[in-house]
């Protein structure tokens, strides 16, 4: 389960990181104009990215239970890469709703591994 357990790594950091940098270069306009709608969208953004991080972190020292973590935690990705994305696009950002689009397939792809590790 190496790979799912860097993905989730990689993944949680990198949203914890994408939305310290928009604050720190104020690329946040919604904390002026829907501050309680954006700071609960930021809220499930970094309870998924802290559970994707302790997943990661438990599949890599072999801890029982951070196999079921990874599956909520990927569950809590992919709502997370289906929603956001429209965002994006309504700026015409579309490379980010390629990347969200490929979040999902890895996380698909790392469900399955994960899944059938559970299984046997």
């Amino acid at each position: 389960m190496l790979f799912p357990a860097i993905f989730a790594l990689i993944v949680g950091l990198g949203m914890i990181g994408q939305w310290i940098m928009s604050f720190i270069t104020e690329q946040i306009p919604e904390l002026e104009t829907e501050p309680f709608r954006i700071w609960f969208h930021i809220a499930g953004e970094m309870i998924t990215a802290l559970a994707l991080i302790l997943s990661g972190i438990g599949l890599l020292a072999g801890w029982t239970w951070a196999a079921i973590l990874f599956l909520i935690a990927s569950g809590m990705l992919i709502y997370t890469a289906i929603v956001s994305p429209g965002y994006f696009a309504q700026q015409g950002k579309w490379i980010w709703v390629v990347i969200f689009s490929i979040l999902i397939l890895i996380s698909g792809y790392s469900i399955i591994s994960v899944g059938r590790g559970i299984l046997t």
